[in-house]
């Protein structure tokens, strides 16, 4: 089925443009506003275009409007955002407290936008503010001048009625307006279902929001459930347009003869993939070997994405809407159709594949010396799993299936480059961040049966170390040729981030520089000297906290995660969009063309690294959101049985704990504590009885009893049992994740 684009409201309501579009408003009604050099009403600048032009009119001044180049203020009049002094646009991020951020469109610093401002607008509406007043918590605050583009058409979440008024409270708690439901626009539903609300009226100053149930999902805790909340409460596209999936299967399953002439053929060396047991996309393969001078020769080799998705194309158009490829724990929502994310772009074995390829040359101290891009066609010699080459790797010695023992050279050769290329990270002070993989194991009637961790070995990090220098190489190139792209940026921690930081690891007896000094290699040694503590899982997990958000931006300013000064995303391009546009400003070296074009296919690239890094924090939060249901849903059968944890935050209600082996956090309430008075002490990090001085700190083992599991609101509650005693594993750091 057809997924349906609804219609939008209000002053700049019309059919919307598709968001990879490039906007080309004609230069009349902006002329005409120009030549001016005031303020316009609509008439007017009819009036002033003539009879030829005075049709066109409506529609440019729409996607001025929806540009931010152009804002219709109160009193109905079109005026030039660039006479309007302070005057920012962008994207409105909201918060769970009801305040929130404007995140600009020129990539500048996040603009506060308090509660009352937030009244008016919704997750995700493009907006206009003037900054205004005070700084709040180091950040300018902004008052909102127009509403420029309302994102938010439908809500999820659970229908309530209270005193014969019926509201929907969204599971999203990033949509803190309570949506108002009148009783002709229920549509059947009944109180405490999971409804789908189409917004009829977006909320004002004065007024909540108004809308209709459009359909009704189910129960409550039915299975599946907790994926389809989150796929309608972020707004996730999950349906392709029958246009879309056309185009995708027109390319047939074979690669067309034509398309291989003037590549590189690559078809008789050993590239291989190597990913999850679950993976069905493979975006990559590798080959290396050994060079007579010493060193490595190292091909990336990776789907050719590009050449089946054209600028402009509708599966462009709905690649760019989508960002990211959605992985949920029982569901994948690809960016692409499956007749190419699973099909013809895999780089399945023994499949002719066309391939965009990478070619490093590295010396044994793991510094790229050479690096070269082409096109290629390519055959996968075996589809490997992290598991099976884990092994291979961890006793290359012993005896293996034969497709293992067929590729040893390959294998080795591969764990020698990795090992040099982890020299040269440690030389550099990149962060080494591993936590091991939690994975959701379902029962055949799709309900959640168990929590697993799984440990990362060298079979995760060799790919990943080659990933990684083959996106340093993609940055590097594209900046040599001075062609517009999308940098993986990762910026400077905050100071006062960075400070809580510290003070949190004082409570460990470890130590950092005064925050203004901080450098990547501090954390790096800080994360080496946990090793096998028994609290090192929650350490690791505090540094990653003191971080920001890696973003996509045009603007190269490093990643300080991984301490280097160039990287892009280029070796992912079936799963995510940045990493397509890198495709293209390579392949634009490589042929000769206009760097240029980039710009014309894509729009402004500050508004391109918005969208995509707004998108990968929509997956990110969609997946964290299901996952917490599930976890909550797991533990509901648990109620009153009892789990050992550590202590991974205090509060002043009580603890926060955390239960070995599950990742699963609960609160213990002070009143569970004991018969005492307990409040939190000057540090922040402990919590101590006023009568009997027991002391609860952060870090400590405990053992804990379930005593409450509440669905809706992703919130366990726990009891004190006892004080657990030795840990029972251990935990190391490792690579850092897989969000760069």
């Amino acid at each position: 089925m057809q997924r349906k684009r609804p219609r939008r409201s209000g002053p700049v309501a019309s059919a919307p443009r598709p968001r990879g579009a490039r906007a080309a408003p004609a230069p009349g009604a902006l002329g005409v506003l120009k030549r001016a050099g005031r303020p316009l009403r609509l008439e007017e600048i009819t009036a002033a275009l003539g009879p030829s032009g005075a049709a066109e009119a409506p529609g440019q001044l729409e996607e001025l409007v929806r540009r931010g180049e152009v804002v219709l203020n109160r009193r109905g009049q079109y005026c030039l955002r660039e006479q309007l002094p302070g005057l920012v646009v962008g994207t409105v991020q909201a918060s769970r407290n009801g305040d929130g951020l404007l995140l600009p469109d020129d990539a500048s610093a996040p603009i506060h936008l308090s509660a009352h401002e937030m009244r008016e607008v919704m997750h995700g509406d493009r907006v206009a503010v003037r900054i205004e007043g005070p700084r709040f918590r180091g950040k300018p605050q902004g008052a909102i001048v127009e509403v420029l583009e309302r994102r938010t058409r439908e809500v999820v979440g659970r229908l309530h009625v209270d005193s014969g008024v019926a509201y929907l409270v969204a599971d999203n708690p990033r949509f803190t307006h309570r949506v108002l439901v009148p009783d002709a626009q229920r549509g059947g539903a009944e109180p405490g279902q999971i409804v789908i609300v189409e917004i009829t009226r977006p909320p004002s100053r004065s007024a909540q929001p108004v809308g209709r149930v459009s359909r009704v999902l189910g129960e409550h805790g039915a299975p599946g459930m907790e994926t389809e909340i989150a796929i309608h409460s972020h707004g996730l596209p999950f349906e392709f347009p029958a246009a879309v999936v056309a185009e995708a299967e027109a390319y047939g399953a074979r690669i067309p003869q034509d398309a291989v002439a003037g590549r590189e053929d690559l078809r008789d060396i050993e590239l291989v993939t190597i990913d999850g047991e679950d993976a069905r996309d493979y975006d990559d393969a590798v080959y290396c070997e050994r060079t007579r001078g010493g060193g490595w020769r190292v091909i990336v080799a990776i789907a050719d994405v590009g050449h089946y998705v054209r600028p402009g194309s509708a599966l462009d158009v709905e690649a760019r809407e989508r960002g990211t490829s959605v992985y949920f724990p029982n569901r994948v929502i690809p960016m692409l159709p499956e007749a190419l994310s699973n099909g013809l772009c895999s780089l399945v074995p023994h499949e002719d594949r066309l391939c965009l390829c990478c070619e490093l040359r590295v010396n044994d101290a793991g510094h790229i010396t050479r690096s070269r891009f082409f096109e290629g066609v390519m055959r996968s010699a075996a589809r490997l799993t992290y598991r099976e080459v884990g092994e291979f790797l961890a006793r290359p010695e012993g005896r293996h299936e034969p497709r293992l023992e067929a590729l040893r050279e390959r294998l080795l050769a591969l764990h020698g480059v990795y090992r040099s290329f982890t020299r040269e990270r440690a030389g550099r002070g990149a962060l080494e961040l591993d936590t091991p993989e939690l994975k959701l194991k379902f029962d055949e009637q799709g309900r959640v049966a168990a929590l697993v961790e799984y440990p990362r070995n060298d079979a995760h990090r060799l790919i990943e170390e080659c990933m990684i220098a083959a996106n340093i190489a993609a940055a590097r190139f594209l900046d040599r040729h001075r062609v517009p792209t999308l940098y993986r940026v990762h910026g400077l921690p905050e100071i006062d981030r960075l400070e809580t930081l510290r003070q949190f690891l004082r409570e460990f007896g470890l130590w950092l520089p005064p925050a203004e000094e901080v450098k990547p290699e501090h954390l790096r040694d800080l994360l080496a000297k946990i090793g096998d503590r028994t609290d090192a899982l929650l350490i690791s997990t505090a540094v990653i906290r003191s971080m920001p958000q890696a973003v996509y931006q045009p603007g190269n300013i490093g990643h300080f995660g991984l301490a280097l000064e160039h990287y892009a995303h280029f070796t992912s391009p079936i799963r995510r969009y940045p990493d397509l546009v890198v495709h293209r400003g390579i392949r634009q070296v490589l042929q000769g063309g206009d760097p240029q074009a980039l710009v014309d296919w894509h729009g402004a690239f500050p508004v391109l690294g918005q969208d995509c890094s707004f998108r990968e924090r929509r997956a990110d939060e969609a997946t964290r959101g299901a996952v917490a249901w599930l976890k909550c849903y797991y533990m509901q059968e648990r109620v009153g049985e009892e789990f050992d944890g550590i202590v991974s935050g205090v509060v002043d209600f009580g603890l926060f704990v955390q239960l070995d082996g599950l990742q699963v956090d609960g609160l213990v309430h002070v009143s569970s504590l004991g018969q005492d008075y307990f409040a939190r002490d000057r540090s922040g990090y402990r919590i101590v009885g006023r009568s009997s001085g027991r002391v609860f700190k952060l870090g400590d083992r405990l053992r804990v009893r379930v005593t409450n599991v509440s669905l809706d609101d992703r919130r366990v509650d726990f009891e004190l049992a006892s004080v657990a005693g030795e840990p029972r594993r251990s935990r190391r750091p490792g690579p850092i994740g897989r969000r760069r």
